[in-house]
């Protein structure tokens, strides 16, 4: 991993491979999904395409907040599905040294949802493991609240 986007959560950073990043917007409304998982805002509307909008307050037991008009939806694309990252700032693409790049499984055996710990001379980036990022149980629960809305808009 030679670069990662870097980008605000609770005044923690985080960073996903720019590869896996498409595009970040505007925070928008975001309309609740009923029986999502709990990890999950809410639905959007992006070109005509239904994403849902991932809280990483909600993953990491962070202290939720309502949507600020300068917060950012980081759109990136897992393995299997788009989803939008609710994020508070994007501070953009970083160059990282392999040196400084540490496997999480190195640090904590069993992490899920993290790939590995980047050292910067600002402090440290938790990067994400879109891989994993929903879990089996979280894609399934996703699926079925997502049916369930399209057969209730249908």
């Amino acid at each position: 991993m030679d670069t990662v986007t870097v980008f605000t959560v609770c005044d923690r950073r985080f960073g996903l491979p720019p590869g896996s990043v498409e595009r970040v917007l505007r925070a928008v409304a975001v309309t609740p999904l009923p029986n999502a998982p709990g990890v999950v805002r809410g639905v959007i509307d992006l070109h005509g395409e239904i994403v849902p909008v991932v809280d990483l307050r909600l993953r990491y037991g962070l202290p939720t907040r309502d949507i600020a008009l300068d917060d950012r939806l980081l759109v990136a694309r897992t393995p299997t599905r788009t989803v939008a990252i609710l994020v508070e700032e994007v501070a953009g693409v970083v160059e990282l040294d392999r040196s400084d790049v540490v496997e999480v499984g190195a640090i904590v055996p069993g992490t899920a949802h993290l790939r590995a710990v980047a050292r910067l001379p600002d402090g440290i980036v938790l990067i994400q493991d879109l891989d994993a990022f929903l879990s089996f149980d979280e894609e399934r629960l996703l699926d079925d609240a997502l049916a369930a809305r399209v057969a209730s808009t249908g």
